[in-house]
């Protein structure tokens, strides 16, 4: 569904994502991590079409530039992005408009619902919370029924409720058949469901890593910690 060939993206002389190859089918939970100045916000830019670069990326087939695409695709942004004179219900509105959606209305309030949004249909943009912010950015990614989710750091800012929400949704969109890509740092948060895990070092995949792959006792954590804080003949 996500397919990712031998991309790279340089900032002048900085190589940000080197020769990066990543794929992530229907109904799999891969995640990206790795340490700050990785490259995984420009990998997750470059895929959602917000960036050039050299390589092919492709959502189910389709450059992901194209229209065709960007109707598969879901994108939460790190940080939020809402229009300050635009209220919460004018932001699903928006989306549904973008979309062509028909009879979005009762999945727009069952989102707003989940994350306890009810009474903020009408609050602006301007006048949210960052906790706030980011539970409407979810809402307006997944109202159209994405075929592909991608989140970068989905759970910072969130309260307890929130977080709790979104990490059934991600389950259930996994188990629906979603492709998902979740950028994190909080590692626990994802131990549960991931099926792939991409370690970014220095703008390079570092190890891919199976849930299969795990020895006995081993988790995760365990995992990134020894690739990213291992030996330095053991790093690339």
């Amino acid at each position: 569904m996500i397919d990712v060939q031998n991309m790279s993206k340089k900032y002048g002389k900085l190589v940000a994502n080197d020769n990066i190859n990543l794929s992530v089918g229907r109904g799999e939970l891969a995640v990206l991590l790795g340490p700050n100045g990785a490259g995984k916000s420009t990998l997750i830019k470059s895929i959602c079409g917000l960036l050039r670069f050299q390589g092919t990326i492709t959502i189910n087939g389709q450059e992901n530039n194209t229209v065709e695409a960007k109707r598969l695709l879901g994108y939460v942004p790190e940080f939020p992005v809402l229009y300050p004179m635009l209220t919460v219900g004018e932001h699903l509105e928006f989306i549904a408009k973008a979309y062509r959606l028909e009879d979005w209305e009762e999945r727009g309030e069952a989102l707003l619902h989940r994350f306890e949004l009810d009474d903020k249909k009408m609050k602006l943009g301007k006048e949210l919370s960052k906790g706030m912010q980011q539970k409407v950015s979810v809402c307006c990614a997944l109202l159209p029924q994405p075929k592909a989710v991608i989140m970068d750091e989905p759970l910072v800012g969130l309260d307890p409720h929130g977080i709790r929400e979104l990490k059934a949704i991600i389950a259930q969109l996994r188990d629906s058949g979603c492709a998902l890509l979740v950028s994190t740092h909080m590692i626990e948060s994802v131990e549960e469901d991931w099926d792939v895990t991409y370690i970014m070092v220095k703008g390079r995949i570092a190890r891919v890593c199976h849930r299969t792959d795990l020895e006995v006792g081993q988790s995760l954590e365990d995992v990134y910690f020894n690739i990213t804080e291992g030996s330095q003949e053991d790093r690339p």
